[in-house]
């Protein structure tokens, strides 16, 4: 058995690539279009690690989405948790739930999925501004 990717139903293509693509740093791997089925596949994964895929699936005619939460959340270890979550913040996304421990950190995708941030190795050193921060919202 092996994993192949999670399906993610999207409302609004060009922000949720802003999000994964431009905010987060995944890549876009390969999209397909059916004008039969009326909808659009978009498969990500983070640089380098391909094996671990996000499909976006966007329908062409619009539905309603609600309970983004009740998904649960993707997960992705980090270089650098801090870097990241100034990145995130400088697209214009908020941290949910900041690292302020240098481990962990959650932020929402424009549909509500929430994405977990984990450092790789080695929690980071507690430092400002992430330190003080409250959470915002849910995550």
């Amino acid at each position: 058995m092996k994993y192949l990717h999670t399906m993610v139903r999207i409302t609004d293509l060009k922000a949720s690539l802003a999000f994964y693509c431009d905010a987060l740093g995944l890549t876009e791997l390969r999209r397909y279009e059916s004008e039969q089925g009326r909808f659009t596949l978009v498969f990500l994964a983070a640089p380098g690690d391909e094996s671990a895929q996000v499909e976006l699936t966007y329908n062409w005619d619009p539905e309603s989405y609600s309970g983004g939460r009740n998904f649960g959340h993707l997960a992705y270890h980090v270089e650098n948790i801090y870097e990241t979550c100034q990145r995130l913040m400088d697209h214009g996304v908020t941290i949910n739930r900041p690292p302020r421990d240098g481990h962990m950190a959650f932020v929402r995708s424009p549909d509500g999925i929430s994405v977990e941030l984990l450092q790789e190795g080695t929690s980071l050193e507690p430092s400002a501004p992430w330190a003080d921060m409250e959470n915002i919202g849910e995550w």
